[in-house]
């Protein structure tokens, strides 16, 4: 078995946790690779080192160290190439590893093939002018549409299916998938989630409004977020490089053609890691 190794060494256990990763691997008669920039802190190991997109292509599933932030990313490069991902924990919470550092003796259910995959809801989001589209993202967990100006509250327009529903003034409007109902969403005043339960979420953030609930929208909507005023907007998929909405233009948001498909190796449910994540939060 491939694996393409892609750890966040930006975190404090990352690198012990990686190469605790590779001894279990070695032991286990894998094959793993990393990308070139990585070979100094593993050139010890028995791995290759190879391109993103080469690595990608010739593995047979992905595994990413780090927390939340660095498993999406991993994800949203693996699900190019429809290759799973599990995520290990070196993070804080981690609501999206499927193991933690002290779990790695479970790699051999991988290598065995004794997992399930839970196939994750993406989003896909097109901005356009009239009706061409002039820049597309995806996201695992949710997209963030602010003011330019993120200091000053906005009146955001959100439609529903062509016809517009609300106008929200408020910091910003967030579209999540139920993936990401435990992440910037929870914070905002949004629903929990079973990943399971197919959905599109919208929340509004700090809405100047007695009104300003969250809504859950079937998963095959199409929901649009454009400037009620002659401003700029900015609109982050899972905390990347925001694309700009300009006056005249308008974001939509659907569900993505495919979906991120995360390895599960141990048989808890969604509600097992609810609890037992939020339990450290108390």
């Amino acid at each position: 078995m491939k694996i393409a190794l892609m750890p966040n060494l930006t975190r404090k256990e990352a690198l012990s946790v990686t190469l605790g990763i590779c001894v279990t691997l070695d032991k286990l008669g894998a094959e793993y690779s990393f990308q070139p920039e990585f070979k100094e802190e593993f050139g010890i190991t028995n791995a290759s080192f190879l391109s993103e997109d080469e690595a990608l292509s010739d593995c047979d599933a992905v595994i990413a160290v780090g927390g939340d932030g660095s498993i999406i990313h991993a994800a949203k490069s693996a699900v190019k190439f429809r290759k799973p991902i599990l995520g290990v924990n070196a993070g804080r919470l981690a609501f999206m590893a499927g193991l933690e550092d002290n779990e790695l003796h479970l790699l051999s259910r991988l290598i065995d093939g004794d997992y399930t995959l839970d196939k994750r809801l993406m989003l896909k989001v097109n901005v356009l002018k009239d009706d061409e589209i002039i820049s597309t993202d995806y996201c695992v967990n949710d997209c963030l549409i602010t003011n330019e100006e993120k200091q000053r509250m906005s009146e955001i327009d959100v439609s529903f299916a062509g016809s517009r529903f609300n106008s929200y003034l408020c910091d910003g409007v967030l579209i999540s998938t139920p993936t990401g109902s435990t992440a910037y969403s929870l914070s905002a005043g949004g629903p929990i989630v079973d990943p399971e339960l197919e959905s599109i979420l919208m929340t509004p953030i700090c809405p100047h409004s007695l009104m300003g609930r969250s809504l859950a929208f079937k998963p095959d909507a199409v929901l649009g977020v454009s400037s009620a005023e002659d401003v700029t907007l900015c609109l982050s998929a899972d905390g990347a490089n925001p694309l700009r909405i300009e006056k005249g233009c308008r974001a939509e948001i659907s569900r993505a053609e495919f979906t991120a498909n995360f390895i599960r190796i141990k048989s808890e449910n969604f509600i097992d890691i609810l609890y037992r994540k939020l339990a450290q939060r108390r």
